[in-house]
């Protein structure tokens, strides 16, 4: 039974108490968080919990074997390190840190320590996703051509990141898991219409090798709320769309096929194939809780999680790129070093 330290009790920590809690192979100890408020509500539906303002009291606890980090971003890696530097496991609130040189000193630290950063980008995580990449490992997508994804919504400002590091995280989170190999180029464009020196309104093109290319939409300033995502393969195509409650994934044997006919040698070589659609039951299972559930397996066999640190830096890097060619007016930039 893993013991868990949960730091941070705001927006996010509730939920990350409330699934370690409930999940077969751990439970939560220990809360900190240094706003009153917050360790009042913690302690008044955990009275038997620890609670306190010090997050070191429970780095320092030698029978807390984990720690999960739900505070703001600029906090992370302080925080990270000295919970790895403990011997402690770590689940960190996505994106990993502020900066890809952060992120990458903690990666490293880990392996020194030989401990596990689980990063929760918890999109990964959900049933929706999950079937999609059961669909690609089998096949049935065939090579993937493009992702196209719109996540806009009005609001929530962030205070300490801008659209990209808020919305696009969760897309790129999905395309380092859906594509293969690395992406070779990045470019954005971003905007703050309000001029509050945010960025409320960005696209973001990844390219990779063979002329793929994954595109993300995100905005704060939309009047509806949309979260939809279409995946085109060259043997059918997908259409993602995480608000719809019982009809998540659609199927499409649809596609677009090059011909070598000569007698069509002076026509559009392609054929249109128009087939079925398939909605297929996806699983309902709280995305966070399949996140603890897989968080407690590998930290019992201190094994690297699917969203470990390596893919949390690659995601920081590409946040960074993001913004780096928005202050450039859209430049697409090389990504190296990945």
């Amino acid at each position: 039974m893993l013991k868990y330290g949960v730091i941070g009790y705001g927006y996010w920590g509730p939920n990350l108490v409330r699934v370690l809690n409930t999940a077969k192979d751990s439970r939560v100890v220990a809360v900190a968080d240094q706003v009153a408020a917050n360790r009042e509500k913690a302690a008044g539906l955990y009275p038997a919990m620890k609670i306190t303002d010090d997050a070191r009291e429970l780095i320092a606890d030698p029978a807390i074997d984990a720690i999960a980090i739900a505070t703001p971003v600029t906090t992370h890696f302080d925080l990270a390190w000295a919970a790895l530097d403990a011997g402690k496991h770590v689940i960190v609130e996505k994106p990993l840190c502020e900066s890809t040189e952060k992120a990458e000193k903690l990666v490293e630290f880990a392996a020194k320590k030989q401990r596990q950063i689980l990063v929760d980008h918890t999109f990964v995580y959900t049933g929706a996703v999950r079937k999609v990449l059961s669909y690609r490992d089998e096949g049935r997508i065939g090579r993937v051509l493009y992702y196209d994804s719109t996540r806009i919504n009005l609001g929530l400002y962030q205070k300490d990141v801008n659209v990209i590091w808020d919305l696009a995280v969760h897309d790129f989170s999905i395309i380092l898991q859906l594509l293969p190999g690395r992406p070779v180029g990045i470019s954005a464009i971003s905007s703050d219409p309000l001029k509050i020196g945010v960025e409320a309104v960005a696209q973001i093109t990844l390219l990779y090798p063979e002329q793929v290319m994954a595109h993300v939409n995100t905005s704060w300033l939309s009047p509806v709320k949309v979260r939809q995502i279409l995946i085109g393969g060259d043997k059918s195509m997908i259409v993602y769309d995480d608000l719809e409650p019982d009809t998540k994934i659609r199927l499409y044997d649809k596609g677009v096929e090059f011909t070598q006919d000569p007698q069509r040698q002076y026509a559009m070589k392609v054929e249109y194939r128009v087939g079925d659609m398939l909605a297929p039951q996806v699983d309902s299972r709280e995305a966070l809780s399949h996140m603890a559930a897989h968080a407690n397996e590998c930290f019992a066999a201190n094994k690297p999680p699917l969203t470990g640190g390596e893919v949390g830096a690659k995601i920081v890097r590409l946040l960074e790129l993001a913004d780096l060619s928005a202050s450039k007016r859209g430049e697409m930039l090389c990504i190296e070093n990945w």
